[in-house]
């Protein structure tokens, strides 16, 4: 089977059985997305001809007015044969090679009840270039696989940090918090993702950088956060995190130690749940409400957001009532999903 993007003329071969998106990704073809899980609708693109099938129903991220209208959504879309597809293709975003390597688990370390931070040596002879934001994927036997953003910035890419939660019946997360160790290998696949870091053409002159993240939405804001105040880049920075409880903010000290070194950056946590005197050392309700009181004109602001997909949609649709313009909300979902098929 083929699938023909438009405008780009691009023809490219889809496997029985495999999402749209898969196969695109599989042969190194950029194309927008986040969740893949059907979720945050980023992957939207109009069919032109062909047909095709969810195989779990119409998935939320798209509507069924969106449906019949002729859109898509190519995370979830299985072909039943060749397809036409109108989908524009993220080029200057992935300019590094994505590559598939050894590691091995150079420590663990426990910052919460149920989050685990896992650093990753690679071969010393492979150089591993990423950008801020991105993610891979940990390849796992049976040809699945399990995303997660990378949490170290591009210069430091010495030890790579993943922040793994753990997920009841997760098979992987459940190895990660009982049985790896250091010493472990794991083969990874990467780097993936088009949640990137946007460097200013003009640093002296760039706006506010309004970065939000829920749970383990930290992973790629601290990549980001590292790179923008590690790199002698001077810009306002305001970090609001999301969680439910304190101790979701697994990574509190770490981000108020930085405050007190760079003066360009604040630190907002706000608790969804608070449970006894929590509310009292912290602001209280949903973070996207937070950046709504704290910004009521973000015409000159970027706005860099990964949490779960109902955080995601709740800035898109409320920041563009601050002034937000929608090219400059960038944002991964992390929608949870069973360990999925390698790509081809």
């Amino acid at each position: 089977m083929q699938l023909t993007l438009r405008p780009q003329n691009r023809v490219l071969r889809m496997e029985s059985g495999r999402p749209v998106l898969e196969s695109a990704l599989a042969a190194h073809v950029n194309l927008p997305h986040s969740c893949k899980g059907g979720n945050c609708g980023s992957c939207r693109a109009r069919l032109l001809s062909g047909t095709f099938h969810y195989p779990r129903g119409r998935p939320l991220g798209i509507s069924a007015a969106e449906a019949a209208d002729g859109y898509l959504l190519l995370c979830q879309a299985i072909p039943d044969g060749d397809l036409v597809v109108e989908a524009r293709e993220l080029r200057r975003v992935t300019d590094v090679e994505i590559r598939s390597l050894p590691s091995r688990v150079e420590r663990l370390e426990r910052f919460a009840p149920d989050v685990m931070g896992v650093f990753l040596r690679l071969p010393v002879v492979e150089d591993f270039r990423f950008r801020a934001g991105q993610y891979l994927d940990v390849m796992l036997p049976g040809g699945r696989r399990r995303s997660f953003s990378i949490a170290s910035p591009p210069h430091d890419a010495g030890l790579i940090e993943l922040h793994v939660r753990r997920v009841s019946g997760g098979e992987f997360t459940v190895q990660v918090f009982e049985q790896l160790g250091p010493g472990a290998l794991l083969r990874i696949e990467g780097p993936l993702g088009q949640f990137v870091y946007r460097e200013p053409a003009d640093p002296a002159s760039a706006g506010p950088m309004v970065m939000v993240a829920g749970g383990t939405g930290f992973a790629p804001i601290k990549s980001m956060l590292r790179h923008v105040l590690e790199t002698g880049l001077r810009r306002p920075l305001h970090f609001y995190w999301g969680a439910r409880h304190e101790v979701d903010l697994y990574q509190r000290a770490w981000v108020e130690e930085r405050v007190t070194r760079f003066p360009e950056l604040r630190f907002v946590p706000v608790l969804s749940m608070p449970s006894g005197d929590e509310a009292s050392r912290h602001r209280t309700g949903l973070v996207h409400d937070a950046v709504r009181a704290d910004f009521p004109d973000l015409s000159a602001a970027e706005v860099y957001a990964a949490g779960p997909p109902a955080m995601i949609a709740a800035l898109r649709a409320t920041l563009p009532a601050q002034g937000l313009p929608a090219e400059r909300l960038y944002f991964d979902s992390f929608a949870y999903a069973p360990d999925v098929p390698a790509r081809s």
